[in-house]
């Protein structure tokens, strides 16, 4: 289990760091226009916010949804078991918001020319 939230936790950060990676420019256009950065701070991190809450709905509803199905394969362990599922959800929220920090306080530091020049 905690291989798999490992690997979990891992993905999650390299894809959010990417997403936000992809919109640098758009983070230089908007200070360009004069967005102040603690503005586009809070942007990035609501988007994060948001995908994460959406994940933890889909996720947690798939939990028991298959808890439900493979009941009769578990033997030692309860098909919905909410202390494990609220600590690894607690554990994905954290490095949600940790890598969606990074590209937030990379988007605040970026200069405008710089981010709109390299494409």
């Amino acid at each position: 289990a905690f291989l798999g939230l490992t690997l979990a936790a891992i993905g999650v950060y390299g894809v959010l760091a990417y997403v936000f990676a992809l919109r640098r420019k758009e983070m230089g256009i908007r200070l360009a226009l004069g967005a102040a950065p603690g503005e586009l701070f809070g942007l990035v991190m609501w988007r994060a916010a948001r995908l994460t809450a959406a994940g933890l709905a889909v996720g947690l509803g798939g939990s028991w949804l298959l808890g439900r199905v493979f009941r009769s394969f578990l033997t030692t362990v309860k098909a919905w078991d909410p202390v494990s599922l609220g600590l690894a959800a607690l554990v994905l929220v954290a490095v949600t918001l940790l890598a969606a920090f990074v590209p937030a306080r990379r988007a605040t530091r970026t200069d405008p020319l710089t981010a709109l020049r390299q494409d």
